[in-house]
């Protein structure tokens, strides 16, 4: 036994100095701070074990639809918090990333021990975002103040700003934990950026990364900054959406161009103003005027909201040659004019407290459906005058 000891000790010995040189040398990204202004940033979270959204939602301190949000998953109903995520799956959660002892980092989450916690377990259902080191430096765990069941940490979670800026363009920064056998390479093609991006971002001198480091990955982003919105400030990572006007508006970042996008939810909450003034489109529509020279396309663009109030503007923008996205037998594209001022109600969907689930319908049907609706009733008292006009006389 001895000898066999005596054998595989030099095997041993390097198999622990491998895991401490592992455990000292992981790296993270930490931006210094001097303010106390905050900034959406993102985490990816590699699920430990199956959870539903809610569990997630709960153990981020975050609401389960800005996770479906942050992961374009849509629609919000009441069952999508119940929908199960299997181990393994890359979830992004949203967090505010504040100005915390002069860096950068999110101490809004706070976990609750339970009877069998360890600060390993802890941070393995965290996905290595944070170390045991640092759950029990934070909070000062030691001999005296040990962790007790019931008892509430901190976890102080990773994040960074940097203005929300990244080569000239909005961005919002992910911050992610390395995987085996993964590299900057692979890396930066999973999320769409670049080794010299991330090199510069995270400041490496080097171009290796090893299990367990934690990088910061710029995520381009698009900005209402440019938009003219009134007093409402908003920013989206690509590839993913928000709702804002209570829920009535829903804005995305389309991936292609990194162009915000405004349309009508659908989800079944009172919405009102979603139409533009003196036309007949809605929030998100667009038609087309065709000229001997070039084509003019008008949108009705979302422009903030204030008071309950949904804003809205018309947009023209003229082309020299149409997209060729639009079907010839598309109503809003065959139409001689955007601009019907007449011929629809103050509100085209006459939406109650309680709008139907298939809300928003297309401007065409509401306002054929308003239209028979006051037909039906021009006729009825067409013929109800006379004979309320005989019984008067008689009378």
């Amino acid at each position: 036994m001895r000898t066999s000891l005596q054998f595989l000790w030099p095997q041993i010995l390097c198999f622990l100095l491998f895991t401490s040189q592992y455990q000292v040398h992981t790296k993270s990204t930490i931006e210094p701070c001097n303010s106390s202004d905050s900034c959406p940033s993102l985490l990816s979270y590699l699920l430990p074990w199956d959870s539903k959204v809610s569990e997630i939602a709960t153990r981020f301190h975050v609401n389960f639809s800005d996770i479906l949000a942050s992961n374009s998953l849509f629609p919000i109903t009441s069952s999508s918090a119940h929908q199960i995520l299997r181990a393994n799956t890359l979830v992004k959660i949203p967090i505010s990333c504040f100005c915390v002892d002069g860096i950068r980092r999110s101490m809004s989450t706070i976990y609750t021990v339970h009877a069998a916690d360890t600060l390993a377990s802890i941070s393995e259902g965290y996905g290595g975002l944070v170390s045991g080191e640092q759950i029990k430096s934070v909070n000062s765990i030691n001999a005296t103040n040990p962790l007790t069941s019931g008892g509430t940490l901190v976890i102080p979670l990773p994040c960074t700003c940097f203005n929300n800026v990244n080569n000239g363009g909005t961005a919002v920064y992910m911050s992610y934990v390395v995987q085996r056998g993964e590299s900057l390479r692979s890396i930066a093609s999973k999320f769409g950026t670049t080794i010299s991006d991330l090199e510069t971002v995270n400041e490496f001198w080097e171009a290796a990364v090893d299990p367990g480091d934690i990088l910061s990955i710029p995520i381009a982003a698009c900005s209402s900054a440019t938009l003219n919105w009134y007093d409402e400030s908003m920013i989206v990572p690509n590839g993913s959406y928000t709702l804002t006007a209570t829920n009535c508006i829903k804005c995305s970042c389309e991936p292609m161009d990194i162009t915000m996008r405004c349309v009508p939810s659908g989800l079944d909450v009172p919405c009102y103003n979603l139409r533009c003034k003196e036309s007949n489109l809605i929030i998100g529509n667009e038609c087309v005027e065709h000229s001997a020279t070039a084509c003019n396309v008008i949108q009705c663009v979302y422009r903030g909201h204030k008071g309950g109030k949904i804003l809205s503007s018309m947009k023209n923008s003229s082309y020299l040659k149409c997209s060729g996205n639009y079907a010839d037998d598309d109503p809003c594209h065959s139409e001689a004019s955007c601009w019907p001022l007449s011929s629809y109600p103050e509100d085209p969907f006459g939406m109650s407290p309680n709008p139907s689930p298939s809300l928003p319908l297309p401007v065409s049907q509401a306002s054929l459906r308003t239209r028979a609706s006051n037909g039906r009733l021009g006729q009825f008292l067409i013929n109800v005058l006379p004979i309320f006009l005989l019984l008067k006389f008689i009378l």
